[in-house]
């Protein structure tokens, strides 16, 4: 039996392969264009482990909710609604939220968790830059918050980047001093809130809650995934602030691991048991990795998922650091950790640029189908873009002030089309390179899985190839379509490990 902090599974809960016919897994992603749910069952053979998924279902964000922590419990509800009226829930043993990355807002844990500052500070909130268009809210807040961070964090720290987690909770702290009982809540950890039963550390009654969080939403308000507690420094620069260690979450656990059960209204609500377990988050590129590889890992091993924005993981024996690059490491949870291996990191980074990109320049799917089509991917395109969507970059180089390079135009269409996905292709490779320049070992890429919606892009998918095997000397290097493609599998993956 299982156990997290004198938590265990249930006895009537089956466990091991035997339980194939008998429990389901579900995976809840909140990502940047709309949520999904994945609910997945185990295809273990004798000498593999895998699962395969029988339910998905998904919802696009209204224009202006994908900000909105009420759309986002509106989302769930709806797909949870929905899966159990057209497939039912009643075999579903444990839950998994992934969200993107840094996107919190702040919470009453003296008023059942009500978020107390709206709209959320989304994944690609700049502190500063972000704040001169929004008419409340000035930049000298973010300024003051990034001081404060450069005088209290490590040297080249996560936290230093503009959009990390900890920069927006500073930042809200300098436009108005929190009061004692707000709580910084991540996008995942929001909707775990909700889901969890009253009688636990986190919970959906309208007492006092607590926020339980995970080590991959943590990372980047300052939690130290290798000594796996909050460090000293973080500590002293809240208590700088004027901020007790209480407003950060309550308890971080590993991806995966058991948090505690639903509230019986929530059972009764969506048609699930009421033993069903909510296990710690994670967010959503790494869910598109657990998505892509499944529990079949080794260390070289990478992924790409193209979708909004460019997110990329490599599984590395060493971790790497460098906020001026945007690089960062995730543990790798332990509940997905084979015989062979003691720890593992996730190392990379996440981009502004991607397939949001596309859309801005008015390439419909159809169009994307027809003119890749027409595109050689074995030769350059002599255009040079960087194809963001608005100023603002976070990796390969973290610079908010760097501007979209989309011009020149060129008359034809085909033309346009090869230069930006060529530049989306360039900033993928610096990526790779940057890793294995600070110590990712190996110190390249061995195979790029691909996740996301430019996955189904073979075209791309051979130019990447190609500028992948051209700056790292190596033809045996491939990048290949993930099996599994959508972050919401991933987290179903992980509402799994806990039982095998």
């Amino acid at each position: 039996m299982k156990t997290s902090r004198g938590f265990s599974i249930p006895n009537n809960t089956p466990k091991g392969p035997s339980a194939a016919l008998v429990r389901q897994f579900v995976g809840l992603d909140l990502g940047t264009s709309g949520a999904r749910i994945s609910i997945i069952e185990p295809a273990f053979t004798t000498t593999d482990r895998s699962y395969k998924e029988v339910y998905t279902q998904a919802v696009l964000w209204n224009e202006g909710a994908y900000d909105d922590p009420k759309a986002w419990m509106e989302a769930v509800t709806s797909l949870l609604q929905s899966a159990n009226d057209d497939f039912g829930l009643e075999r579903v043993a444990s839950i998994c939220v992934s969200g993107t990355s840094s996107s919190c807002i702040l919470v009453d844990a003296a008023d059942g968790g009500k978020v107390t500052r709206s709209p959320a500070r989304m994944y690609d909130y700049d502190v500063v830059t972000s704040s001169i268009h929004t008419p409340t809210q000035e930049p000298v807040y973010g300024v003051r918050a990034l001081q404060k961070l450069q005088q209290f964090a490590p040297d080249k720290h996560t936290c230093q980047s503009p959009t990390s987690a900890l920069a927006k909770l500073l930042s809200w702290n300098e436009e108005k001093p929190l009061t004692s009982s707000e709580r910084l809540c991540h996008q995942s950890d929001y909707i775990s809130m909700n889901l969890l039963s009253s009688n636990k550390a986190c919970g959906s009654n309208h007492n006092n809650v607590q926020v339980y969080s995970d080590w991959h939403n943590c990372l980047k308000l300052g939690y130290d995934v290798r000594q796996l507690s909050w460090p000293p420094w973080l500590l002293d620069c809240l208590h700088d602030a004027g901020l007790a260690q209480s407003v950060l979450p309550f308890t971080v656990v590993s991806p995966g691991e058991p948090m505690g059960t639903i509230s019986a209204d929530a059972a009764k609500r969506f048609g699930l048991p009421e033993h069903t377990i909510v296990v710690g988050g994670t967010t959503d590129s790494n869910a598109a990795f657990f998505a892509a590889t499944g529990t079949r890992t080794a260390p070289g091993t990478a992924v790409t998922s193209l979708g909004s924005t460019l997110a990329m993981k490599q599984l590395s024996d060493t971790y790497v650091e460098d906020a001026s690059c945007g690089v960062y490491s995730h543990r790798f949870p332990s509940v997905l950790l084979n015989d062979t291996m003691r720890e593992a990191w996730l190392v990379g980074g996440a981009s502004n640029v991607g397939c949001a990109a596309l859309r801005q320049q008015d390439f419909s799917n159809e169009d994307l189908v027809a003119i890749s089509a027409k595109i050689d991917p074995f030769v350059d395109s002599n255009l040079s873009y960087y194809p963001l969507t608005k100023k603002g970059e976070r990796f390969p180089i973290a610079d908010s002030t760097k501007e979209p390079v989309l011009e020149p135009v060129p008359e034809s269409r085909n033309e346009f089309l090869h230069g930006i996905l060529q530049g989306i292709a360039d900033v993928e490779r610096d990526g790779f390179v940057i890793l294995g320049s600070l110590g990712a070992t190996p110190s390249r890429p061995t195979l790029v899985l691909t996740a996301g919606g430019g996955s189904k892009n073979d075209v791309w998918n051979q130019l990447r190839q190609r500028r992948l095997r051209e700056a790292f000397g190596d033809d045996s290097l491939k990048v290949d379509k993930a099996e599994n493609v959508e972050a919401g599998f991933g987290a179903a993956v992980l509402a799994a490990g806990a039982f095998f």
